[in-house]
C-alpha cells in the first residue's frame, strides 16, 4: 500500500530533490559565499529518496507496484533531473526485478512472447531508453555484486535487453562519448559464461547453464553488432587503433571486438571431450561470430578486423613470453579453423587470420613445446596431438557414424631452432 501509495508523490520528490549536477551548493550563506543548508521540502525529498531505496521497499514495488518506480523515472526524463539522490534506488529495483521472474523486466520481452507489453516495454523503455539519463545515475546498470554470481540464463538474458536498450540510445546519440556505466555492462555480460572451464570430461552439455549463458552472450554480441549496423560505420572510426593514440580513440566497435575475443578466451578452456569441445568452440562461438556470414554487414566487417588483430597478437605474444592464455587461444583457432587453408565462402572472413596461424604454428610450436612443454601442452585439445619425433601436429577424426576407420590431418612444424626470447 505504501509502494503504490508513493506514486502519487513521484512528481513532487522529482521536483524538490536536489539536483547536485546543476548546482553544488545553495546560495544565501554568509555574504553569500558559503553554501547554506537546502530548504526543508528539498531536504525531506532528498531523504525520502534515500529512504525508499530500502531493499524491502523496492522488492515490493517490483512485486506490486511498477508502476511507482514508473511515475519516478519518467518524472526524471521529462524534467531532465538525472542527478537526484536516486542512485541506490535506481539500483535496487534493477536488481530485485532481475531476482523476480515474475518481475517487468521478464514481462517486458518480446512481442511475440509477451503481446502488447512486449512491443511497448512502458517500464523498461522509462529507465533504460534514456542513456544520459542512465549514465548519470551511474548505478542502474551495475548488478550486485554477489547476487550475479547466481544468475541462470534467463536472467543473464534480461539483463542483457535492458543494456542494449540503453545501448540504442547511445548509439543513436551520443556515440563518441566514453560510456562508463555501458562499458562496465559490457564487461558483466562477457564473464557471464567465465565458468565454461567446469565443462571439461562432460558429456551432454546443451541444457548446461553455463551453455545457455554464453548463448546469450553470443545473441547480445550480434544484437549489439547489428545496432551499430543501423546507425552506420562513421568515416572517421579508426580501423586499428595504436598504443600511441591512446586509449581514449577507442569505441565500441573496439570494445566488441574485445568482449568476443574473451569469449573465446572461456570457450578454449573446454578441451574435452572431442565433439562437446567442438561444439561449443566451433558451433556456439567461432561459427557464429566469425563465419557462415555471420557479422558480415559493414559493422560487423569492422568488429572482425579487430578480432583478427586482437586474436594474431596474443599469439604472437608467445614468442616474447611464453603463457597459457595464448596457448589456449592458438589450440581454439587450430582446432576451429583446422590445419588446412580453406577457400570456401563459409570462412572467408578469418582465411587472413588462419593463414597467419597457420605460419606462426609451423615456424615456432616445436621450439615452444621445447622451452616449455606445458604452454605447448596447453595448445592441444582432446582429438590433436603433437608428434615429437617426426614434428607435426595430428588431429585424429574417430571413427563414428558412417566412418568406419578414424581419419587423420597432420601439420608439419619446423624442427625447434635455438630460439632465445627476445
Amino acid at each position: 500500500m505504501i509502494a503504490d501509495e508513493l506514486a502519487r508523490s513521484a512528481r513532487a520528490l522529482v521536483h524538490h530533490a536536489t539536483d547536485r549536477g546543476v548546482s553544488k551548493m545553495y546560495p544565501g550563506g554568509k555574504d553569500d559565499k558559503e553554501p547554506s543548508s537546502p530548504p526543508k521540502v528539498d531536504a525531506y525529498a532528498n531523504d525520502l529518496l534515500l529512504l525508499i531505496a530500502d531493499k524491502r521497499l523496492c522488492r515490493a514495488i517490483v512485486e506490486s507496484s511498477p508502476v511507482t518506480a514508473l511515475a519516478l523515472f519518467q518524472e526524471m526524463g521529462e524534467t531532465k533531473k538525472y542527478n537526484i539522490q536516486i542512485e541506490t534506488f535506481a539500483k535496487n529495483i534493477v536488481n530485485e526485478a532481475l531476482a523476480n521472474k515474475d518481475s517487468f523486466l521478464y514481462h517486458e520481452a518480446e512481442g511475440y512472447e509477451s503481446g502488447l507489453i512486449g512491443y511497448l516495454k512502458p517500464l523498461s523503455q522509462a529507465m533504460f531508453a534514456n542513456y544520459q539519463m542512465v549514465e548519470n545515475v551511474g548505478t542502474m546498470l551495475d548488478p550486485d555484486i554477489w547476487g550475479k554470481r547466481k544468475w541462470d540464463a534467463d536472467q543473464w538474458e534480461a539483463y542483457s535487453r535492458i543494456v542494449l536498450i540503453t545501448f540504442q540510445d547511445y548509439v543513436d546519440n551520443q556515440f563518441w562519448s566514453h560510456s562508463y556505466v555501458l562499458f562496465r555492462a559490457k564487461g558483466y555480460i562477457e564473464h557471464a559464461a567465465s565458468d565454461l572451464y567446469k565443462l571439461n570430461e562432460l558429456t551432454n552439455t546443451l541444457d548446461n547453464d553455463s551453455v545457455r549463458r554464453l548463448r546469450v552472450i553470443v545473441e547480445f554480441i550480434k544484437d549489439a553488432v547489428k545496432i551499430l549496423n543501423e546507425k552506420g560505420v562513421p568515416e572517421q572510426i579508426r580501423i586499428r587503433v595504436r598504443e600511441e593514440h591512446g586509449y581514449r580513440r577507442k569505441t565500441f566497435y573496439d570494445h566488441i571486438a574485445s568482449m568476443i575475443f574473451e569469449v573465446i578466451f572461456h570457450a578454449s578452456y573446454v578441451k574435452s571431450p572431442q565433439w562437446e569441445c567442438w561444439d561449443i568452440q566451433h558451433n556456439m562461438v567461432w561459427g557464429e561470430l566469425f563465419n557462415f556470414h555471420h557479422l558480415d554487414d559493414p559493422a560487423g566487417r569492422v568488429v572482425k578486423f579487430k578480432l583478427r588483430r586482437l586474436l594474431y597478437d596474443e599469439v604472437v605474444e608467445m614468442e616474447r613470453f611464453p603463457n597459457f592464455k595464448g596457448a589456449k587461444i592458438l589450440g581454439m583457432c587450430l582446432n576451429v579453423m583446422g590445419f588446412t587453408l580453406s577457400d570456401g565462402a563459409n570462412d572467408k572472413d578469418s582465411r587472413a587470420l588462419h593463414k597467419a596461424i597457420l605460419s606462426w604454428t609451423k615456424k615456432n610450436f616445436a621450439w615452444l613445446h621445447a622451452y616449455n612443454p606445458r604452454v605447448a601442452d596447453a595448445c592441444l585439445v582432446d582429438g590433436i596431438t603433437y608428434d615429437v619425433e617426426k614434428f607435426r601436429l595430428v588431429k585424429t577424426y574417430p571413427a563414428d557414424g558412417l566412418r568406419r576407420e578414424p581419419r587423420y590431418d597432420h601439420l608439419e612444424v619446423n624442427p625447434a631452432p635455438d630460439k632465445p626470447l627476445e
